[in-house]
Parts: C-alpha cells; structure tokens; sequence
C-alpha cells in the first residue's frame, strides 16, 4: 500500500479566520518539506482556474455558496519546480490539469514536455511528475477559453457533448505527448448516439435540429489545426505517469489506446464502480506500461486523527469524529450543484477518522492492502501545526502496519 497526500490549497475562512493567499503557499511549503521527512510518496497539488468568487456574480454560478477560493494553484509546473528543488524523495502529482483551457490540449502537451525536460536535465533524476488530468470540474474554469457550445445544435446536446469533447482533447494531448506529428484531420470525429443522451426526449430534440432522422450525428472538431509537432522532441517521459480523471469508461479506454494511464477517481466514487474499473484496466491498460497495478487508481482518503496523550481512545475518537462532522459539512455545501445527487447518495465513506487503531481497522476493512491512498489532511484546517501533527502521527502510528 503507498501513502500519498493531497493538498487543496483551499481559501476558505474556517471558525473565522481567513489567510492571506500568501500565507497559504508559506504553510503548503512547510507541509511538503515535513512530508518529505516523514516518508510520504507523492505530493498531490488541487489544481483549479480562475476566481471561484468572482463567478458567483454571474448568472447560475456552479458554486454559490462557496465562500473563498476553491483552490489558489493555477500552476502545478511552476509548483512542482519549487517541490523537488526544496525535497529530497517525494514526488508531485497535478489534481487535475484541465486539459480544455489555458490554450487546450496542444498547450498541455508543450508544457508537460517543458516541465519533464528541465525536471530531468540530471540525468540521476528518478522522481516522477505524476499528471493527472481532464476537463476541469468548473464549467466556468473553461468557459472564458471557448469552450462552450458553438451553436444551438451543440447547445441542444451539450451534457452528452463533453464527453466527446474530453475524447477530442485526450486524443490530441497524448499524441503529442507521445511525439507524433499530425493534424486536426487525423483526429478522430466526434459522433453523438442515441446512447449518449440520458432519455429518448433529448436525443429527438437534437435529431430534430439536425434536420435528418440517422443512427448518428456528427460535430466538426473544436480544436484545427495543421500538421504540427510539439517540442522539447527529448522530453524525459520515464519521470512522466499519467492519469485520466472521468468516470467514463469509453474515455479511460480511450486514453489508453495512445500511452499507459491510470484512472482518477472522484473521492465519492461508490466502491462498485472502483473495482469495475480495476477489472475494466486489467485489459484495457497500455501494454508498453506492462501490468495494471491498483495504485495506478489512487484513493482520496480525508484522514481526521487524534493521538492526543493523556485521554482514552474512545474520547480520541470522539474528538476526531467532531472535527470530521464539521469539516464534511462544509464540504458538501461546497460540492452543492456540483455532483450528481445520485452519485452523493451511492457515495463511499471516504473519511479515516479517530485514533491511529481505529484508523489502522478502518483501511483494513475499506481498501485492499495494493491501493493507493491520497491522504488529505489539510481541509478545513489553516492550523499548519495542527495539520503537521496529523501527518506525523498517521506516518508514525498507523503506516508501519501496512508496510
């Protein structure tokens, strides 16, 4: 089992106190360097793009009772340089790159290629950049790029568009990862079934529109461009793994026809769903990246512990379970409109709350002994020492009983 952590890097005010955004990246720096003592695998970064306030004086803002910044880093590459320049073993990991806005898929591919040749100019470098990436939670994170419905054909199906569209760009960003040099031509056209629309109704509606009854309707690309290639050509892809971040099945299967990538989950993805797509990978994997292995789906975990001397387990784990309940409150009341409600319902326990024993019981029974946890300790905490102390007590209390 590998122990990763995951930094939101969340602006939020909690019991009344709101750090400055400088104060913020001061206390994720601190955490980093004391994770890398402690042994951690991978410093995941929540990645997120433009102002999550600001949007909610639009009309139907996708998070209005938000109060802050969803997350301050717009910029894992800028970030990751800083994090291996000030650690010595852990590596960073990108949750997630949007891979629709800041200039789209071509965009990505260029500065992941950057980033991986300036990261790997020591030739005994071994520490990975792990991107995790997708179309971005926000529909207002990609909306000010272009990435909108075109016209009242695409505005009619658009839920089930994006779809594709994340298909167009996973298509395009990995390819040119990869190295190819190709045009818009070449990539694979967009098509919409009757079995991409939720209900009967809303398939017609398009067919209608379309002017034609047919088993498919198809949309010109949302990305042209002409034979092209990305640089730097040496990039060093062995310091490179890749994650796709959908729930859709076509879409992990896609990704894995063009490099070996693993899978993101949604911290509420139900436990079903997780092991299908474990078995769905055993055969869809890219072969050049030998095996699926089940850390290639990593597992967000919010941990609440309390190993506070001088009290008895039971009142550790009350302690612990009062600062889960009012964490996850505002959790969900930042998740509001932004989840399918079904999905909310079905979702798994994602939390490891109370006393390193019990914590040690609970991923006993919750996750097979080859996950990968992504540990999340700072959320709804701007207390650094607080949060330090979770870590150290998680690293060295419960950790060396699934090494």
């Amino acid at each position: 089992m590998k122990f990763d952590l995951f930094f939101s890097l969340c602006q939020t005010a909690v019991d009344g106190y709101l750090p400055s955004e400088r104060q913020m990246f001061i206390n994720l720096f601190d955490q980093v360097r004391h994770a890398d003592k402690l042994g951690f695998s991978c410093a995941w970064l929540g990645e997120s793009h433009l102002s999550t306030s600001i949007q909610q004086g639009n009309p139907n803002p996708v998070v209005p009772e938000f109060q802050g910044e969803i997350s301050l880093n717009t910029d894992t590459f800028q970030m990751g340089h800083r994090i291996f320049a000030m650690t010595e073993r852990l590596e960073v990991g990108i949750a997630v790159l949007n891979i629709l806005c800041n200039g789209g898929p071509i965009a990505r591919a260029e500065q992941v290629k950057t980033f991986l040749t300036l990261h790997g100019l020591d030739p005994t470098e071994k520490r990975k950049l792990h991107v995790g990436f997708g179309r971005g939670r926000f529909p207002f994170s990609n909306r000010p790029y272009g990435t909108e419905a075109r016209n009242a054909l695409e505005r009619a199906c658009w839920p089930a568009l994006r779809g594709k569209l994340l298909a167009e760009a996973t298509e395009i960003f990995l390819r040119f990862l990869r190295g190819d040099a190709f045009s818009s031509r070449d990539v694979a056209q967009k098509h919409l079934k009757r079995q991409d629309f939720c209900n009967e109704q809303d398939w017609q509606l398009l067919l209608k529109l379309y002017g034609e009854h047919v088993d498919q309707v198809g949309f010109p690309p949302f990305w042209t461009f002409e034979k092209t290639g990305v640089i730097p050509n040496e990039a060093r892809l062995d310091l490179l793994e890749l994650i796709i971040g959908t729930h859709e099945p076509e879409n992990q299967v896609l990704a894995n026809q063009f490099m070996p990538c693993g899978v993101f989950n949604l911290s509420i993805t139900p436990n079903l769903e997780i092991e299908d797509t474990h078995r769905r990978m055993q055969h869809a994997y890219h072969p050049s990246g030998g095996g699926w292995q089940r850390e290639y789906l990593p597992r967000t975990v919010m941990v609440f512990i309390d190993n506070s001397p001088g009290i008895s387990d039971a009142e550790r784990n009350r302690r612990a379970q009062e600062k889960a309940e009012a964490a996850m409150q505002s959790f969900w009341k930042a998740m509001s409109k932004t989840v399918d409600p079904e999905r909310m319902k079905n979702a798994v326990k994602n939390q490891l709350v109370g006393s390193p024993e019990s914590i040690r019981d609970q991923i006993h029974e919750s996750f097979h002994p080859q996950d990968r946890l992504m540990t999340w300790f700072d959320y709804h905490n701007h207390d650094p020492a607080s949060v330090k102390q979770n870590m150290s007590w998680f690293m060295e209390e419960v950790v060396p009983y699934f090494a």
